[in-house]
């Protein structure tokens, strides 16, 4: 099961952080504070999974994230899930806002959040992923294709 996605950005700034279990305001940023300072620091091309700490949910949760230019899109996930499985949910869920936003970046999703919540929660609801066909996903969420924020 999903526990968390999150979309940070170099400096470790939230973009999206959308939280599938309950859980304090204070904790939630310091899991952001503890993912940003995990993923950060490593380079590009090592393995994109990470165990997480106890403040995290230690050795039952895992952190699987991908980095695309100026942003990290982490998903963190119990030990049920297949890493390899989420890896493509996030290369899914990029591809489909690369096609609401034509080239995503970083302001449309400053700019436009609720759009990118939207498409969000086509893919994913309570945890639990829902769809991963692009196209299905992006006819879904009913939102037109937007000209970048640029």
């Amino acid at each position: 099961m999903l526990k968390a996605v999150m979309i940070f950005n170099n400096h470790g700034k939230p973009r999206l952080m959308q939280w599938y279990q309950q859980m304090d305001v204070k904790v939630q940023q310091e899991m952001l504070k503890e993912i940003f300072r995990l993923v950060n620091k490593r380079p590009d091309h090592v393995c994109n999974f990470l165990e997480g700490s106890e403040l995290i949910g230690g050795q039952d949760t895992k952190i699987i994230y991908r980095h695309y230019a100026t942003l990290y899109f982490a998903f963190v996930v119990d030990s049920s899930e297949s890493e390899l499985g989420i890896l493509d949910l996030i290369q899914v869920f990029v591809e489909a806002l690369d096609r609401i936003f034509s080239n995503v970046c970083e302001l449309d999703l400053i700019f436009r959040p609720d759009e990118v919540s939207q498409l969000l929660s086509e893919v994913i609801s309570g945890g639990m992923v829902l769809e991963t066909n692009i196209t299905d996903i992006v006819a879904s969420a009913g939102i037109k294709k937007i000209t970048s924020a640029r």
